[in-house]
């Protein structure tokens, strides 16, 4: 059942994640991997109070991924851009404005999230010329 009320802050993206179900934190802990993976310069901080990466330090803060976690799926945030960019890839899993939902039973798409990644920051990279 999800938690009522006001969503908490938390001080850190540790903090978020280690709040969350069992089911959830390995999923946001892989989501996190995956990412930094892609981008190990990638800056973490709590944004709208949830877990966000900045992909390119000095970038906008409006320009990070985020990952957030619900009662059934973890969300993932790479922006419309790029799911708009893999609309193929992404037939069969729900999506909505600029997200990507990743049921808690299922395994990720590791190969997929890396290559959305990749994408979002050479997205980031090339609006910042």
């Amino acid at each position: 059942m999800a938690k009522k009320g006001a969503m908490a802050s938390f001080a850190c993206v540790d903090d978020y994640i280690n709040n969350q179900s069992k089911e959830s934190q390995i999923i946001l802990h892989e989501l996190r991997s995956l990412i930094k993976e892609v981008a190990p310069e990638a800056i973490e901080l709590p944004n709208y109070k949830v877990p966000s990466f900045t992909l390119i330090p000095g970038s906008k803060p409006a320009q990070q991924l985020m990952i957030v976690a619900y009662a059934k799926h973890v969300s993932f945030y790479p922006f419309q851009a790029t799911i708009d960019h893999f609309t193929n890839e992404l037939k069969g899993f729900d999506l909505g404005k600029g997200t990507v939902k990743f049921k808690l039973n299922q395994p990720l798409p590791k190969e997929l999230i890396k290559q959305m990644v990749a994408i979002r920051k050479d997205e980031i990279q090339n609006s910042l010329k």
